[in-house]
């Protein structure tokens, strides 16, 4: 082969290489960049409820919520928040838009709403669907279902729904009133509620005709702490989720005067400020791991230690000290972390055990799930973890009409987790009863629209406030820790959740670019404040991210890559660091960028879009 056959080898072989021109029709692309919203289990569309809250849109920014997430104003209050860390102001400052509060802003001042919701009665299709439990999930799937005509049957041990957002989530933190509110909305469309009924059975619950049962019993087992002294003590040891429960259905309503809380994760949190308000004046929380490690979110820490609540890491429990068969204390060995082959592992300082004095303990050190009720010959098969085999796509287990999801599918997560798997546990539900494939998926529902009302005005607020993120108030320690079910965060005001609001940087509203319309002046790459375009030579994407003006570092978001221009150079665009300002857009001669505003959302059984 001559030397002209080679080049032309290479050539093409190196044209595959380089990067192809971002398709911006796939629905994913614009949904990676809008991060809050991706980082999301639910997929809320974020920006667009934050815009209509900085509008006064209360009632319509709730409805946007409610359609994701459905518990808004729990969520408001209670969410782990996982779009936080992901919003685009962090990376520009320290402190991203607070998020989870705005959405309590839209709960606070929504007024009524009810007649935005669905109307009963729906018009029955003839299928009948039970729900194991009452939580998060099981009222996800009997809010999509319902509408469609499915006759709900829902059955929890507890007195109320919501499950272990009542049982577990204290009065100060999420009023009762609030819940109550938002689990009416689903029962109020015409669902068959069962409480203060254990189910005992999966195979008589599938005798009485159901269509497909759902099971959204949570992670109800606490883990407890065998070591010397449990026994002896048993009376003053208490786990943690079931002393929440007690507390919560008011069972229990005082503790020791010293206490201690074993764990680190958001339950401990809940314990240790819950027993300050039933009379430990000295509560402790001790925890194995260094502090930065604890499970807890930063802010349920802050708000513990905010109540005079010491946080003591490194300290392993060795015994529970008992004398004439009371318990006096707790006896801990003290560690520290180091790395032993890329891992980490916790070693004795060699220092003496130390000593915490203590009346009561709660032990918070994780939950498990328990299926007793649950035949072993139902036709449910279980690993060797005794879980469920649950499929992660479509929540189906190996019993045709049995589906999982909630923490009973793979264990404790969260509240919004819990709404995202019964969204798409309900639309399995909905194909199997109508015989279809559970691996039909629906697809979003997605719009782009230009924000253009003149040639330098746009329908939204383009300006980036400099604003640093707005403190949430809170209620006088003295009368918060005097009475358990006074709420301690107050909530933003609507002025400074119009503030607040305004942080956002509308990562929704996309910079498009159309290739036929640069004439390649520039003038976009002079005024972007982050320098995140470049006009380049095309070539693969690791080298392409290295010849940016400023270097796209972040791998775990795309390159906006043009086609072709007339110089046969690309216009690239590191997403990571684009501020969506708009002053490419105004600035633009030829109008070769626009600003759109791209809408997604999760389609749900409900909106019957399959």
């Amino acid at each position: 082969m001559g030397g002209g056959g080679l080049i032309l080898i290479c050539n093409a072989f190196k044209k595959r290489l380089i990067m192809e021109p971002t398709n911006i029709k796939d629905p994913e692309y614009f949904h990676k960049v809008v991060d809050c919203q991706y980082a999301c289990p639910a997929h809320t569309p974020v920006p667009e409820y934050i815009r209509l809250i900085s509008q006064e849109k209360y009632a319509e920014a709730y409805m946007v919520n409610w359609d994701s997430n459905v518990f808004p104003g729990v969520l408001g209050r209670t969410c782990d928040r996982p779009c936080e860390p992901a919003c685009r102001r962090g990376r520009v400052e320290e402190e991203p838009v607070a998020i989870c509060r705005l959405k309590r802003v839209a709960a606070d001042n929504k007024g009524d709403i009810k007649h935005l919701m669905p109307q009963g009665p729906f018009k029955p299709n003839g299928k009948k669907i039970a729900l194991i439990g009452a939580g998060p999930a099981a009222l996800t799937v009997a809010r999509d279902l319902a509408p469609l005509g499915y006759e709900i049957h829902v059955y929890d041990e507890q007195k109320l729904g919501g499950g272990f957002m009542r049982s577990q989530i204290p009065s100060f933190r999420l009023p009762e009133t609030v819940l109550n509110e938002e689990v009416n909305y689903i029962l109020d469309l015409g669902i068959h509620s069962h409480f203060n009924h254990y189910v005992d059975s999966l195979k008589s619950t599938l005798e009485k005709g159901y269509d497909a049962i759902f099971v959204g019993t949570g992670a109800p087992k606490g883990r407890d702490l065998e070591i010397p002294g449990r026994q002896e003590a048993s009376k003053n040891i208490h786990i943690g989720i079931n002393w929440l429960a007690s507390v919560a259905f008011e069972h229990t309503n005082k503790i020791g005067k010293n206490v201690i809380v074993l764990g680190g994760g958001n339950t401990a949190m809940d314990c240790c400020r819950t027993a300050r308000r039933l009379g430990g004046e000295q509560v402790k929380v001790v925890v194995r791991s260094p502090f930065a490690e604890m499970k807890a979110s930063p802010w349920e820490k802050e708000d513990a230690q905010h109540e005079d609540i010491p946080i003591i890491d490194n300290h392993v429990p060795k015994t529970f000290v008992i004398e004439d068969g009371v318990l006096k204390g707790m006896l801990f060995e003290k560690v520290k972390a180091v790395m032993e082959d890329d891992k980490r592992k916790l070693v004795p300082t060699g220092e003496p055990d130390v000593f915490i004095e203590a009346d009561d303990v709660l032990v918070a050190i994780g939950q498990e799930n328990s299926f007793p009720w649950i035949e072993r010959d139902a036709g449910v098969e279980f690993d060797k973890w005794n879980m469920p085999i649950v499929n992660e796509k479509t929540f189906a287990s190996t019993h045709p009409k049995v589906f999982f999801g909630g923490d009973a599918a793979w264990g404790p997560k969260n509240v919004i987790t819990a709404v995202a798997h019964g969204h798409q546990a309900a639309i399995s539900i909905d194909l199997f009863c109508r015989s279809e494939a559970l691996t039909n998926r629906p697809s979003p529902y997605v719009n782009l629209v230009s924000q253009k009302m003149g040639l330098h005005e746009w329908a939204y607020e383009s300006e980036v406030v400099t604003d640093i993120r707005y403190l949430v108030p809170q209620a006088d320690k003295k009368v918060t820790l005097s009475n358990r079910k006074k709420e301690v965060e107050l909530g933003y005001s609507p002025l400074d959740g119009y503030k607040e609001a305004q942080r956002c940087l509308n990562c929704d509203i996309q910079t498009v670019f159309t290739d036929n319309k640069c004439i390649e002046c520039d003038a976009c790459v002079d005024i972007c404040p982050t320098a995140c375009i470049t006009f380049t030579s095309n070539a693969p994407e690791p080298d392409l991210r290295k010849m940016l003006k400023v270097p796209a570092e972040n791998l775990t978001q795309d390159l906006y890559v043009s086609g072709p221009l007339k110089t046969q150079r690309v216009m690239v665009k590191d997403e990571d660091m684009c501020l969506h300002c708009g002053l490419c857009a105004e600035r633009c001669p030829t109008a070769a960028w626009d600003m759109q505003k791209f809408l997604y959302n999760v389609t749900k059984a409900h909106t019957g879009c399959l």
